[in-house]
């Protein structure tokens, strides 16, 4: 049985993943084999523990032991469960519990981009995302609209943040995904110093080239087809690529890219958020 853990002090340590720690420390880039995140109201923390994911430590509203969190602390027999007041622990956290529960769960060993895009189809690469809002919302459209794995690169918003996770409502559980490199901004196509030369043989686009994939930057340039041009669809592999809420995409991932795709639009409205432009892409070109 779970050991339920009455909280009687604010400056206890083992509450530190909960109310002190910062996403970095959580993370814990340096040793990523003891990073932890945080995985907040009881639907989000069941799809979790369906996925597999490792819970350390609960958090949870006095009331919702024996209710809302019931059946899972059934779950958690070895995890200790802190519980207090709905005003203790909004002080603790600074703000009220989205459904008076948070867990603490292990953060996965990340895996390479050959282990994601192992048999998958449909690919959708997240390029400099920095809002974690966004994030989640791409991995939700992701999980829902027939995406098989995401790719993300190192200057993104990690996935695992809080916010990003609860945003996805859990589906940044059930896609998988893989970090890769943010590409050198002067790796372009046409470089030809040696010291770039390396770069660009590691660019994402290239591996996923290497995996069979056609890539279609989502951006709007001169060369760009409609999201409706059947070549797209007819492709058997095929890697969306997303880019940055105020830049785009780089011109360098542009350039090496198999298409350029625009969403057609009225009103002279140019273009959608990213999360947006995610979800009509996403259905458009997934595997319904």
């Amino acid at each position: 049985m779970a050991e339920i853990i009455d909280i009687t002090s604010l400056a206890d340590p083992r509450l530190a993943p909960f109310a002190t720690l910062t996403e970095a420390q959580l993370r814990n880039r340096l040793h990523a084999e003891q990073g932890i995140f945080i995985a907040e109201s009881p639907k989000v923390i069941r799809v979790a523990l369906n996925a597999g994911y490792e819970p350390l430590a609960l958090l949870c509203e006095r009331k919702h032991i024996l209710g809302d969190a019931a059946d899972i602390i059934d779950r958690l027999a070895t995890c200790p469960i802190y519980t207090g007041s709905r005003e203790l622990l909004r002080t603790l956290t600074g703000y009220t519990l989205t459904r008076g529960v948070l867990c603490a769960m292990r953060r996965p060993k990340h895996k390479n981009i050959s282990e994601v895009c192992k048999q998958a189809r449909r690919v959708a690469v997240i390029d400099a995302v920095v809002d974690s809002t966004n994030i989640g919302a791409i991995f939700r459209s992701a999980a829902a609209l027939g995406i098989d794995a995401v790719l993300v690169t190192s200057s993104s918003c990690d996935p695992l943040n809080r916010r990003a996770v609860r945003v996805s409502m859990g589906s940044v559980f059930l896609v998988p995904w893989a970090w890769v490199e943010t590409p050198s901004a002067d790796a372009s196509p046409s470089s030809t110093q040696e010291a770039n030369s390396q770069i660009a043989d590691d660019h994402y686009i290239n591996i996923l080239h290497s995996l069979g994939f056609k890539t279609a930057a989502m951006a709007l340039e001169e060369r760009s087809i409609s999201l409706s041009d059947p070549s797209l669809k007819a492709e058997q592999q095929l890697a969306i690529i997303l880019g940055n809420e105020g830049d785009g995409l780089p011109s360098s991932t542009i350039q090496r890219s198999d298409y350029v795709v625009r969403i057609p639009m009225s009103h002279a409205v140019d273009s959608l958020n990213v999360a947006a432009a995610s979800a009509v892409a996403f259905w458009e070109l997934g595997k319904h």
